[in-house]
């Protein structure tokens, strides 16, 4: 590994750069270290981090090689060993990693087989693979036909909802042309009670003036007929 961080020596950015760098290289060296012990899908995640880690550790590298370059010739010597550590560092890492990628055994476990002269078991990983696949794609196609079914039910229930609001629109519709309707013919009876009524009144007053001019006629004509009588006699 290289050597402690010098800050007598060098800019502040780069010492800054440094000390990300050291971080980045404890993680990838530890990443490293458990890669061996792990096999399949855990293999495959720590070797994806160790890949990130990596790439964050070139791309310090390549910031602190643009930012030695301004750092005064007296501290360049010291800076440019230190640089020189951490590239050596990087790149042995780099080919740990790839040592530990190239493992397909540990990689893919007990379903990968490098050995071509055995085809049977070749075969059987082949045909296992196979049915697996065969297995996938229908599980697949199960959940395709769940999934249209939900929705041709979806669209029934919708068809179903937006005839049922029509339905209630057309019903609310009648139900207030019938209470308009009503309220009408409700005003028309009120009406003629009120007419028959005002006649009824007029007719009841009618009798009532036309009885007693008739009682008066029958007492007055007697005593007009009288008087004529007394008037003829007198007359002769």
């Amino acid at each position: 590994m290289s050597n402690p961080l010098d800050t007598d020596a060098g800019s502040e950015l780069f010492s800054n750069y440094e000390a990300e760098l050291k971080l980045i290289q404890a993680d990838l060296s530890q990443k490293l270290d458990q890669i061996p012990d792990l096999q399949g899908e855990p293999r495959k995640a720590a070797i994806s981090q160790a890949d990130r880690a990596l790439e964050e550790a070139k791309e310090l590298l390549d910031s602190m090689r643009l930012e030695k370059q301004s750092i005064p010739q007296a501290s360049k010597v010291k800076v440019n060993q230190r640089f020189r550590n951490y590239e050596t560092d990087i790149d042995a890492a780099k080919r740990q990693l790839t040592t530990l990628r190239d493992d397909r055994q540990a990689l893919f476990g007990k379903r990968y087989r490098d050995d071509p002269t055995n085809a049977s078991s070749a075969g059987d990983q082949q045909l296992e693979q196979r049915q697996q696949l065969l297995s996938g794609t229908d599980r697949l196609e199960r959940s395709s036909g769940r999934l249209r079914e939900s929705q041709r039910i979806a669209l029934e229930t919708e068809d179903i909802g937006r005839n049922t609001l029509a339905d209630l629109g057309r019903q609310r519709e009648t139900i207030e042309h019938t209470r308009g309707t009503l309220l009408e013919s409700e005003g028309m009876a009120t009406n003629k009670i009120i007419t028959i009524a005002i006649i009824t009144i007029l007719v009841i007053l009618i009798i009532a003036v036309i009885r007693p001019s008739s009682c008066g006629m029958s007492i007055t004509e007697p005593n007009a007929a009288s008087t004529a009588t007394t008037v003829t006699r007198v007359w002769f």
